[in-house]
């Protein structure tokens, strides 16, 4: 097998490992790396949220928390006496979570039953978005158990953005012309 250089891909996880922040590696199946392909895997949800928003606001919102998720990712990424240098997402950004969460709820008040995911296109994606940040939030408990992340912050900012999206999920609905709630029932 031959292995060329791409300005795609290096070829040095081919035996299965990959590099973090900092000089070492992990199997790709490791708690850190885990924890980042989830955190992707979410911001790649929140495009297609953002890409299907019916509104500026939400769009914007959604790519603010790209950003975030981007430093978020760095720092679970680096080695243990590098992730002080990556972190720069602290409780600043947990506020402004909270502050858009206010700021929509006042326009969309919160559902008086459980709804299912589906009733618009945009708001389906939110849902798919809010799920996933509740597995990375899963993740980067495991990691923090295991592994000692000691930023606070990380869980914080990833509880809240689970809430932003349902909200949002609720809005975009709205937004959509959906005055039905779908009662989850069984």
């Amino acid at each position: 097998m031959r292995n060329k250089k791409s300005g795609y891909y290096t070829a040095t996880g081919d035996d299965g490992t990959t590099g973090l922040l900092g000089d070492a590696r992990v199997p790709k199946d490791h708690p850190q790396t885990e924890a980042v392909g989830t955190l992707d895997e979410l911001s790649a949800a929140l495009g297609l949220a953002r890409a299907f928003a019916r509104s500026p606001e939400a769009r914007d919102l959604a790519q603010q928390v790209q950003r975030h998720l981007y430093q978020i990712m760095a720092e679970v990424a680096a080695t243990p006496e590098n992730a002080a240098r990556f972190r720069s997402l602290g409780p600043e950004q947990v506020a402004w979570l909270e502050a858009q969460i206010a700021a929509l709820e006042a326009q969309a008040p919160p559902p008086k039953v459980f709804i299912l995911p589906g009733d618009s296109q945009g708001g389906a994606f939110w849902a798919l978005a809010r799920t996933i940040a509740r597995r990375a939030e899963r993740r980067l408990v495991t990691l923090q158990r295991s592994h000692g992340l000691d930023n606070p912050a990380l869980l914080a900012y990833l509880n809240r953005l689970s809430s932003l999206c349902f909200v949002l999920e609720v809005w975009e609905n709205r937004a959509a012309g959906v005055a039905r709630e779908s009662r989850a029932q069984g």
